[in-house]
């Protein structure tokens, strides 16, 4: 379990400062992404752009290995 909080922890500290070049990408702007604004500070939870994301990530991991010769 702390394992996960660990790389939860990680994950938001590395993402965090590019969350400018992301919001042009339009991550975060989801009808399922909760946008806090607190004290100056934007707080994004995309639950949505995850979802389209790691569906997209899926797809492109399913093409490679239909055409993988070696694998």
């Amino acid at each position: 379990m702390i394992r996960w909080v660990a790389v939860i922890f990680l994950a938001l500290f590395v993402f965090y400062p590019l969350l400018p070049f992301l919001d042009r990408l339009r991550v975060g702007r989801m009808p399922a992404d909760v946008r806090f604004r607190m004290r100056g500070i934007v707080l994004c939870l995309p639950f949505g752009s995850t979802v389209v994301w790691s569906v997209l990530a899926f797809v492109i991991a399913e093409i490679v290995s239909w055409t993988c010769m070696f694998c």
